[in-house]
Parts: C-alpha cells; structure tokens; sequence
C-alpha cells in the first residue's frame, strides 16, 4: 500500500528547507530502527548521513557529478520540489530464498538544479529501510539537453572510524580474488592483486580502490555492507578510500574514452544501498538489494526451472582431460560425455555441462582475436545428435557452455543461431564465459558497454525460453528479479581456483556471504569429494581448502537455484552415502533462517525447501576448528523430524584428513539444540524430514 503526502505538507516542508541557512530534514525507518538525514548548505551543496538507533553509520557526506557533456561539475543546487510516499507490501519471487518478501520503506525526492545556470535538473531518491537506506539519482528529460556523458561520480560515505574490512582489489575486470580482513586504514589493492599471480586478467586502478560488495565492522558492534542495486545501462562501481578522512567515494569503471556512463534522459543511476545491523545475522537477512530491483519482464516464467547438474568441468582442472581435441585426453567425447549422464540419471540429477565441446578451445585464450568460437560447431569426436538423444531418453538435458573468450561482439553476433541450436538439440540452459579482454578493445567486464551485453543476454536468452548462468561478469546486483531466468553468475573467486593456483583459504567461504553472495547467487561449483588433487598427477600441489562435509553444507549456504555437483563420478561413486544429502538437497526455497554468522569465521544457515515440509542445514567455519549451536526452534511446534547429519570424524581436518565424516540419524524437534563439532576448514550438513 502507497500513501503520497498532500501537496500543501510538500510544500510546507519546501519553504521550510529552504528558509533556514542550513536546513535539515530527517526520515525514520518504519519501525524507527534507520534514521536518514538530508541537508543543504548556503553553497548550494547537498549532504545526506545514516545512523542506527542514534549511532551514526555515514557521517554527512556530499555527492557531485563531472559531466564531459555538457561540460560541467554538478556539486551546487537549488531545490525546487520535495516528495515523498511510503511502501509496505508483499511480493513473490520466481524463485528464491523466501516464498514471501517484504518491501517495507519511506522515500523521499529531492528535485534539484544546478545552481550554476546550467539549467540541468537532477533528482535525488532516498528510501530508508529497518535495514539500511539506499539513494540513486535520476536525470528526468530536460529543456534544451536531451544527452548527458558522465567523466565521473563522485558519491561519499564518510565513515565513523577506521573499521574492520573486508575487501577485494577494484580491478576492473575480474573479481576472483582472496579477501583480505584489514582496518580501512592498511588496504594496499595494489599488493594484492600483485599477490594474485593466477589471475591473467588486470586492469588499471587505484592502490586505495575497492569493489563492492564492501563489508565492515565497527569496534562498537555494528555490521555495514555498502554495495549497489539495479545496475542497468551504467558503469560498476568500484570504491576509493581516503584513508586520512575516512570517506569512501564512488569511482565508476571507465571505457576507452576514460568516459563513464553515455545517459539519454530520461535515465536513472543504480541504487547506492547501505545495509546496517548490530547482528551479523541481520546482514546476511536482508532483501534490500532485490527489493530495490524491478519485478519480472519476463511474463511466462514456465520454463524457469532450478535444477542440480554434474559435469565434464573438473577434470580438466585435475588433470585428467583437457579443453581442446588436439590432445589424446580430451574431455568432451561422446562416450565420456555418455558417462556423466548416466550417473545423472541414476542419481536424479537434472543435467550435465560439458565444457571443450566445440571448436576454438585449440587456440582461444590471450590472442584478443574476434572470431574464435562460432557455438555450432562441435569437435569431430562429440556427436552432438546422437548425445541429444542418448540424454532425452535418460530425462537428462545437456547444459550448453559459451566461452566467448572475452569476445562479445562476436557473441551477439552468433546469439540467435546459437541458441536456436540449443533449443534444436533440447539444451534449455547455458553457461556463458568471457575469460580474457573484452572485445570491443578498451571496454571492461565491469563497464557500461559490458553491463549492457549481461542484460541483452539475459533478453534474449529469455525470449528463447533458455536459462543463463554467468560467468566472468559484473558482480550482480539483484537483477534476478527482473530477470528470473538469469540465474547465476560466477563474479567471483569460485572452486576452480582450487584446482590451478595456491586455492581458496578455509576462511574464504566465511567471507563470500557478506561480500560477493550480498548481490545474487553465484555459481561457486561446490561439491568436491576428493580434496587432495594428485589422482592423475601425483606432482600436482595444488588441493581444496575444505572438508568433505563442508562441501555438503556449501548446498545450503550458498545459496543458487542452479547447483553444479562439481566433482567426477568415480569420486562420487567411492562415497555414495555422503552423494544422498546432494541428492536429498533442494535449490528453491520457501523460508530461510540464518542461525549463526560472523564474517571470516561461521556461517550457519537453514532453509526450507519449496512446497515441502524438509528442511535443510549447512555450517561451516574457517580453518579454526568450534562447536556449532544449532537452534532448531524454527521446526513446526509439536512435530517430530528425522535429522540425518553428515559431519566431520574427531580427526577430521582441512588438510592432513578432509576426507574423513560420520553420517548418523536423530529424531528431534522444536525444542531440540544440537552441538556440532566443526574440523578446522570443516562444517556439516543436516537434512530434516517430517515424520
């Protein structure tokens, strides 16, 4: 339900602001949890602060922008209009982590125009939340200005301290990296990038700039996550640090023209969002970010379906095939593709991916080239006709893989024949990837020209009933409500990495909640079961930073209606009463709990799987080992479940034994608290079936 103030209290409050030589307004969340305050200054300058139960969160801080055309600096204004309205309502995602959201805000409207007789009006949208507030700017149609260039933004969130953070290098084209836990003060993106070695991909960026999501701690308790929402025809945004002030600003990722946004009015930025708690807990329960997004463009969601799939992926990061035929170890044959879906089968999983299946994978990373992959066009040895059949009659769907080598003109040249192609040989979902520099030469992953390419994807993937999963893209922001069909990204530092560099720390997945996992689901690829990578290479160093049960619990933490079982059949096979929870497991949901969580140390999470009466808990810590406390006061009052919990043997331990687990049954119920032992870089899982 919306209610819209009177025209005479808007006016009332106008003459108000602008009567007074610095004028304040102030906006409470609905449950007076958010304070918001707006203020003008004689210079004409606008300044906005956030606190939490009267504990400043963003201290006054400005915005200006730098326009390249018209050439100007907007930082000066006039307000010539206020509104506002208030939001309490119910919607229903496609899929998800809830049945029901809540969408509950205030919001308030400052028009602005430029004080200094540019005549360029701007308007400034505020909404607060319980759980944080989130402001963008919008640039309605003008008089005599129709295009607007942006060289800069130039947002601040000037902080109250020097807090505890969590934080990735602001490279413009890749976000796979390690997170570093540093004080604001001590971050050096610049060490650790260099540090990143595997990483072929890097770009130029400031030694104080960061990405978002960005995820702090005060020393008084409070939890902030500053991030964006809605990111549509706009550059990312990338945070600097001023470490002397404290003060972060927005630093938007350039194209080739050091240009940052090309808007035609009227346009509308993403929504900056600052989501504070005082319990870790709180953060990792917001729906802000998806709340800020719009509902379905897309009518017919019938073929919108989450699934589980299996592979031919990790072998070739354990060196057991390889991309390309040119080799005699190639992955992608039809008779080792034929192996896969009938494990698939077997175990009920919905489809398999195989990646190195079509021509190009023989010459196609770091060559900038154009025209390497034409996505029709199998290897001799992969019969895509005689496969097709073979998984239809199995109920197995072949998921399709795209690597376009960073080569998007090239893709959206081949997008309709290639996904014609799929809908011909039954694929509905695809993987995407764009490893390498973007073509068009001087664009970014994380730029306007790029965040344009996601969503023309994600349209025209819709339009031929095909789901997407991402990789390589702009980290998301919430955009899978709009796009249901899109249903994960990788924008991240996911399994892979396990498999060809020094490997994701135990504390990684701690971190990934908090920070990556804030915008949408990511396609993390968990589920390994042999942790030790020396089955075909006995020199190979390389290893997988967890237990076998904190892989199982990977399937509820990290949530992703399209959840890829990642490891190899024979691994499967050696531990099959382990593979029953990823059998049993659900990727839709209809109720989440957060249970325990602190960033870099736990997350425990419960969900209830959609249209069932099952629920589902994973746990996992760092590479310190504790006792998880397991509240199962959420369980309908007065019934009885069976509890099947695979978790960590005494002796169990990320690296010297991650292979070691105990799987035992209990009947509990809403009064029950369970105490599970974690292994350092261990976790568990539990699956809970009504009796």
């Amino acid at each position: 339900m919306k209610f819209m103030p009177s025209f005479a209290v808007a006016f009332l409050m106008l003459i108000i602001f602008q009567a007074n030589a610095s004028s304040t307004i102030t906006v409470n969340s609905p449950n007076q949890i958010v304070q918001l305050k707006l203020a003008t200054e004689p210079d004409g300058s606008v300044w906005y602060s956030v606190s939490r139960k009267d504990k400043a969160v963003i201290l006054p801080s400005t915005f200006s922008f730098k326009l390249s055309k018209p050439q100007t600096v907007l930082n000066q204004f006039n307000i010539i209009a206020i509104d506002s309205s208030v939001v309490n309502d119910t919607w229903q995602p496609v899929w998800g982590e809830l049945k029901n959201i809540h969408n509950n805000y205030k919001q308030l409207s400052l028009t602005l125009t430029d004080k200094n007789n540019s005549g360029i009006i701007i308007k400034l949208v505020f909404r607060v939340f319980d759980d944080g507030a989130a402001f963008r700017y919008e640039f309605p149609e003008q008089k005599h200005l129709k295009h607007f260039i942006i060289e800069e933004e130039a947002t601040q969130f000037k902080l109250t301290g020097d807090h505890k953070t969590f934080w990735i290098p602001g490279d413009y084209d890749s976000n796979e990296f390690l997170y570093n836990t540093t004080k604001l003060s001590e971050v050096d993106a610049y060490k650790a990038e260099k540090e990143e070695t595997a990483i072929g991909v890097t770009s130029p960026f400031s030694a104080n700039g960061v990405q978002t999501p960005l995820m702090m701690k005060t020393t008084d308790g409070l939890y902030i996550n500053i991030h964006e929402a809605a990111l549509l025809n706009y550059s990312g945004m990338q945070i600097l640090i001023d470490k002397k002030n404290l003060t972060l600003t927005s630093q938007l990722v350039p194209d080739a023209y050091n240009n940052k946004a090309y808007l035609i009015t009227p346009a509308v930025t993403p929504w900056r969002t600052i989501i504070v708690s005082d319990k870790a807990t709180d953060i990792l329960a917001s729906k802000m970010i998806l709340n800020l997004n719009e509902p379905s463009k897309i009518k017919d969601v019938s073929f919108i379906k989450p699934q589980k799939f299996v592979g031919v992926w990790w072998e070739m990061f354990n060196g057991k095939s390889a991309w390309d035929s040119a080799t005699h170890h190639h992955g992608a044959t039809t008779a080792n593709v034929k192996k896969y879906i009938d494990f698939a089968s077997k175990h009920g999983i919905d489809g398999v991916l195989v990646e190195g299946w079509n021509r190009g994978w023989e010459d196609w990373y770091g060559q900038w080239k154009e025209n390497v992959f034409d996505f029709i066009t199998p290897y001799s040895d992969f019969n895509i006709d005689e496969l097709t059949a073979y998984a239809k009659a199995k109920n197995v769907r072949i998921v399709a893989h795209h690597e376009t080598s960073g080569s998007a003109t090239n893709y959206e040249r081949y997008m309709d024949t290639a996904y014609r192609f799929m809908i011909n040989h039954n694929q509905n979902t695809v993987k995407t990837g764009y490893v390498g520099k973007i073509i068009p030469r001087g664009e970014h992953h994380d730029g306007q020209w790029m965040v344009n390419h996601y969503v023309r994807v994600a349209e025209k993937t819709a339009s031929y009933k095909i789901m997407l999963d991402a990789h390589e893209p702009v980290r998301p922001t919430g955009l899978y409500r709009t796009y249901p069909n899109w249903m994960a990204c990788e924008a991240g530092r996911g399994t892979e990495f396990n498999g060809f560099s020094h490997g994701n720390a135990p504390e990684h997945e701690t971190i990934m909640p908090f920070t990556r996992w804030m915008g949408g689901p990511m396609d993390y690829t968990p589920g390994i079961f042999k942790m030790h990578l020396t089955q075909f290479d006995p020199n190979k160093k390389e290893g997988v930073h967890t237990t076998l049960t904190k892989q199982l619990a990977f399937y509820v933490v990290i949530f992703s209606p399209i959840q890829m079982a990642a490891d190899m059949p024979e691994n499967y096979e050696a531990h099959l009463d382990a593979f029953k929870f990823i059998e049993d497991v659900a990727v839709d949901w209809d109720d989440t709990k957060i249970l325990e969580a602190e960033p870099g140390d736990y997350v425990t999470i419960a969900r209830k799987a959609k249209n069932t009466d099952n629920w589902f808990i994973g746990g996992i810590t760092d590479e310190n080992a504790r006792t998880s406390t397991v509240d199962l006061s959420f369980l309908d009052a007065n019934k009885k479940y069976e509890a099947t919990i695979y978790r960590d043997a005494e002796d169990g331990h990320y690296d010297s034994n991650p292979e070691v687990y105990v799987i035992e049954k209990k009947t509990v119920d809403s009064k029950t608290i369970l105490k599970l032992k974690e292994a350092a870089g261990g976790g568990y899982a539990i699956s809970l079936k009504k009796l």
